[in-house]
């Protein structure tokens, strides 16, 4: 049964790396690279997380669950992390800034949407929804990522969102994030218990003409946008660091993802063939 299981892993995952490996090969960036990541992720993941009760994670202990060396263990576990605190904290101080445009009534247009505001208006929005960020390093950003244009008129949201479209290193930021919450998602919905799965859906059809793929992505994007934005608005009426007034115990990181995707369907098995 566990051998069944490993082979349905293996087969995941290997799908799973494709996308990536092929992320990585246009970035240029080696196996060698990529494996000495992974077998820092597998120490870290291995010490912070399979610890036996009352213990402190040993080296020969994580070379037992990982596969690795006891020398190979203690050189990563030597390695400080290469992670980027304050790029996390600029990102999730940007989106903040971002969400309370979209549904602060004071932001927002006759027609309801987030409106072209003065350089005093959006210091001001930044006071609110970005704490003690400053004013010129949250415009800097939003400005980076191009979803805000800085005028004569004032500053002008160009996304409903904050939705980088311009800048490589803040897109990449996102597929460290998002990917893997999706990943943390399925893998709770592996192991929970009956009735405590997370929500987890995806509707798609392999033999769309290549004429509604237009409409498909209006249509998706318009109702999708919809969704979230309630969301958004649900959610900060709760969050206490959006709303001081909210209460509650404890601390939760919680939220729903959407994302549109689209590729190409071969045609060489029976069931991927093209039909005219």
């Amino acid at each position: 049964m566990n051998d069944e299981r490993n082979q349905m892993i293996g087969a995941a995952v290997r799908k799973l790396l494709r996308p990536l490996t092929r992320l990585l090969l246009r970035s240029g960036i080696s196996y060698a690279s990529f494996a000495e990541w992974a077998k820092g992720v597998f120490v870290d993941v291995a010490s912070e997380e399979f610890a036996l009760p009352g213990r402190k994670q040993s080296d020969s202990r994580i070379s037992v669950l990982t596969g690795l060396t006891r020398k190979e263990v203690r050189r990563i576990r030597s390695l400080s992390a290469p992670e980027d605190p304050e790029a996390i904290r600029g990102y999730n101080r940007a989106a903040r800034v971002m969400s309370g445009w979209l549904r602060d009534e004071e932001f927002l247009d006759d027609s309801g949407a987030p409106a072209v505001v003065s350089e005093q208006q959006f210091a001001l929005l930044v006071a609110r929804y970005s704490g003690d960020m400053p004013v010129r390093a949250v415009l800097d950003e939003l400005e980076r990522v191009g979803a805000v244009r800085h005028g004569e008129a004032g500053i002008e949201p160009l996304a409903r969102g904050y939705v980088p479209s311009t800048d490589e290193h803040a897109k990449l930021g996102i597929l460290g994030s998002d990917v893997a919450l999706l990943i943390q998602t399925i893998d709770h919905n592996l192991h929970c218990e009956k009735g405590l799965a997370r929500y987890q859906r995806k509707v798609a059809y392999n033999n769309l003409p290549e004429e509604a793929m237009e409409e498909l992505r209006k249509l998706s994007g318009e109702h999708a946008q919809a969704l979230l934005e309630l969301l958004d608005r649900w959610m900060a009426a709760r969050d206490r660091d959006a709303n001081p007034d909210a209460r509650g115990t404890g601390r939760k990181h919680a939220g729903v993802g959407v994302y549109y995707f689209e590729e190409d369907v071969g045609d060489g098995t029976p069931e991927n063939r093209k039909r005219p």
